[in-house]
Order: structure tokens, then sequence, then C-alpha cells
């Protein structure tokens, strides 16, 4: 009996050990966790996501793993929607939807549509997969973010300021006024991240934050629209996880502008050890993805 119970003890740290070693040389490229902290599979989240109108995917900008599992999720979502599923992009700015349909549609070449429409400088790296999915399979792309002169307007002169444009310019941006509260904690990070980035305080962070709010309006206008173009529909959208985490950002725009969509939330974090959820990711979104800290960047 004492021979099988230590027999049994060696081959227990030796599986373990073995795990062990297996797992130090097949490093993990991600886990993902639900919001209690709970690890589900790839497949787990898709099924889960699928059910609902908007799904927001929250990525860290120039995350690899972020604009792999972004283009996998669209074609998942595809696989289950078909027709139905529409994709949306902060990277697209609202005055070149047109350039972008025209391309979508075959109508220019792709030489004529990155010329002449405003690509952030990751494009090809990170973002064009998703554009030539839905160009290879008629899937509508809908460019939803402000264009950027009237956001830096706003960041340098306050909402008040757009109520001077042209009835065209506000054609691209969601009706005026947006309905924006002042929050002091977002006032107060704006705060932080001016004096990080420039050593000084020289700009405005209410206008610093009324810029976010009117960008996170007009993405949630332009969705909102989609679904009077579209609706019944699975809205596909990628932004930075800080336009969509805890339901703030986008969210509360857009269920002002439709409450009756349902939504799931994607986020993306780092971490050191990844084998487990920090405390304080949880209920950031419906579903965290979690990436080890010595991940590279794609720019």
């Amino acid at each position: 009996m004492r021979k099988i119970t230590k027999h049994l003890f060696t081959l227990f740290f030796a599986t373990a050990f073995a795990l062990s070693a297996f797992s130090a040389e097949n490093p993990q490229a991600y886990i993902i966790f639900n919001s209690q902290g709970e690890k589900v599979s790839f497949a787990e989240m898709i099924d889960a996501v699928s059910k609902k109108n908007v799904v927001f995917f929250g990525e860290m900008h120039y995350c690899p793993i972020c604009h792999w599992l972004e283009a996998e999720t669209t074609k998942q979502l595809y696989a289950r929607h078909g027709e139905k599923l529409l994709l949306g992009a902060e990277m697209f700015e609202t005055d070149n939807q047109l350039i972008l349909n025209e391309y979508l549609k075959g109508d220019i070449s792709k030489s004529s549509f990155e010329r002449e429409i405003r690509l952030w400088n990751n494009y090809s790296t990170d973002y064009s997969k998703l554009v030539e999915f839905a160009k290879a399979n008629s899937v509508p792309f809908y460019a939803t973010n402000i264009p950027r002169r009237y956001a830096q307007i706003v960041s340098l002169k306050g909402l008040e300021a757009l109520d001077t444009l042209s009835v065209e310019a506000k054609r691209y941006i969601a009706p005026l006024p947006i309905p924006y509260v002042s929050d002091s904690t977002k006032v107060a990070m704006f705060e932080k991240m001016t004096v990080k980035m420039m050593g000084h305080d020289n700009r405005n962070p209410e206008f610093m934050s009324q810029a976010q709010a009117i960008k996170d309006a007009t993405m949630a206008w332009s969705i909102s629209q989609a679904f009077v173009e579209n609706p019944d529909s699975c809205f596909l959208h990628f932004n930075g996880s800080f336009h969509s985490d805890n339901n703030n950002g986008i969210i509360p725009f857009l269920m002002n502008y439709n409450s009756h969509v349902s939504i799931a939330t994607i986020s993306c974090c780092r971490q050191e050890d990844i084998s487990y959820l920090k405390e304080a990711n949880y209920r950031k979104t419906d579903f965290i993805i979690c990436i080890p800290n010595d991940m590279v960047n794609s720019n």
C-alpha cells in the first residue's frame, strides 16, 4: 500500500512539473474572462455576444492580439448573421463615408482609397483586414467618428463653438446640443493627462472632456442611424476600450438615441500574470481579454 501511495505521490508531482514545463514552453497570448473573473472560451464569448444588437469591441490600440481577435470576431459574427452584420469603427470619420463606400463597392482603387481617406498610421497592419473582409463579403462598414477638425474645435473652445458651423458641417456630427453632463472625475483625468503629456496645464480640461463627449455622441448617433437603415441587424463596433468600458463613453449616448438596442461589451487589458483576472478589471465589460504585459505592439 505504501509503495502504491508513494508511486501515486510521485506521479502527481511529475505530472504537475510536466504541466508547468509545458506552460513555460508554450506561453499564452491571451485568456478571456467574463465580468466575474471566470475563464471562458472564445466560442463561449461569441455565443453570448452574437445574441445582442450591438457589440462594442474595446481594443488597446496597436496591440496585435486585440486586432487579430477583432478579425476573428468579425468572421464568427458574419457566420451567424450573414448579411445582417454591420461593421463600424472609431478609426474612420463620418465625412469619409463616401470614400469608404466607393472602395467597398469597387468604384475606386485601393491606392485611391488609401490616398484620399484619412487613415490611422497602423491601418495596414491592424485595420485593413477588417475593411477587406467587409469588401469581400459586401458587409456595410460605417465611419462613425466625428471629423477630427471639429473635435479639435471643441477641445480648444468648448461645445458651444460648434454652433457656428455650417448646416453642411453639422451633418457629420451628432445632433446639437448633445446631452452632455460635466463629470468632475473625467475632467480631473484630462487635467492630469494634459500635464503628463505637455508638462504644463495650458488647455482647458473641461473642453477636453467635452471633445471626448462629442466623439462618443457622434459614434453613438452613427450607430443608431445604421439601425434606421438596417433594422434587426448586429452591429460590431471597434473602438478604444475607453469609449465603452464600464458602460460609459458611447453607450449612454446610444441608449439616449435608441433605448431598444441590446448591447454586449468586450474589453482588453494587460497584466503581468494572465492566469487570473485582477479585481480592478472585474465588471469592466461583459468579457475581458487579458494579454501579457510583454506582448509586442504593432507600431
